[in-house]
């Protein structure tokens, strides 16, 4: 008995999941009937199910007679789960399989300002090079692969205000420091999906990023590979587009489509 009460339970959970699925691929309310025709459902099973789940305030009615929407009940348990969240709790484990894959450093970094700041961190094991910064440490935005990532997620007018206060002051002799040169290389950086630094903030070190967006589509976080300059691999790229990609997952990111940045024709 309490066997069949168990599976009784789980198919429940089962056409209760099929249901919500349906509605979350739906911007406007959808009928019971287009509820039964995907979810294969008997139409009497979907309807005595959303009566529950309308109960619950996990979905509520439209505005037309028979359709159904998620109710505001999710929008309070996402907003709970998101408060919950933290960006470096969840990228621990991403972190720790890209630093096993590559043995480089791993590093991970949000902005701040006009800068972008390491909260977390995983050093190289083997001797070497080394980055010298700690977490905690500081770096300006345009002589870094992170850096330059949330740099390509502002307008025009941002990037030229920024060029303004920082004069885009140079870490090393290969550090961007003209404007035109930092608009064609955010417009890479968007066309490609991730960033690089080459030897611009540390000589003898380059780095590559990837961004990390929360569930509303925001740059929240960049995670990045720190190698000596002539160690560098190609095949790092992917892995590492794909742990952050993970990462994102994870804080509920769904991606879209970005667009390239040009400068406007001011002659």
């Amino acid at each position: 008995m309490e066997n069949s009460a168990y599976k009784a339970n789980i198919q429940v959970l089962d056409r209760t999941s099929a249901i919500l699925r349906v509605l979350t691929q739906h911007h406007e309310p959808v009928s019971l009937k287009v509820i039964a025709d995907e979810t294969s459902l008997h139409v009497s099973t979907c309807y005595r199910i959303l009566n529950d789940l309308v109960r619950l305030r996990f979905v509520e009615k439209g505005s037309v007679a028979g359709t159904y929407r998620l109710g505001l009940r999710f929008l309070q348990l996402g907003n709970l789960v998101r408060e919950r969240i933290s960006v470096r709790d969840t990228a621990k484990s991403g972190m720790q399989r890209l630093h096993n894959l590559t043995r480089q450093t791993v590093n991970l970094s949000i902005r701040q300002n006009d800068s972008i700041v390491y909260i977390d961190r995983i050093m190289r094991e083997r001797p070497g090079i080394q980055v010298v910064r700690t977490i905690g440490a500081t770096a300006p935005l345009h002589t870094t692969s992170s850096g330059k990532l949330f740099l390509s997620e502002d307008s025009f007018e941002q990037i030229r205000a920024y060029a303004l206060r920082t004069n885009l002051e140079p870490s090393t002799p290969k550090s961007i420091t003209d404007l035109d040169q930092l608009i064609n290389e955010l417009n890479r950086v968007k066309t490609l999906g991730f960033a690089k630094d080459d030897e611009e903030l540390e000589l003898g070190v380059c780095c590559i990023a990837a961004g990390i967006r929360d569930d509303s589509g925001k740059l929240v976080a960049c995670l990045s590979i720190s190698s000596p300059a002539n160690n560098v691999q190609e095949g790092w790229i992917s892995e590492l587009k794909h742990a952050a990609d993970d990462i994102s997952e994870h804080l509920g990111y769904v991606a879209t489509p970005g667009e390239l940045y040009v400068r406007p024709d001011f002659s």
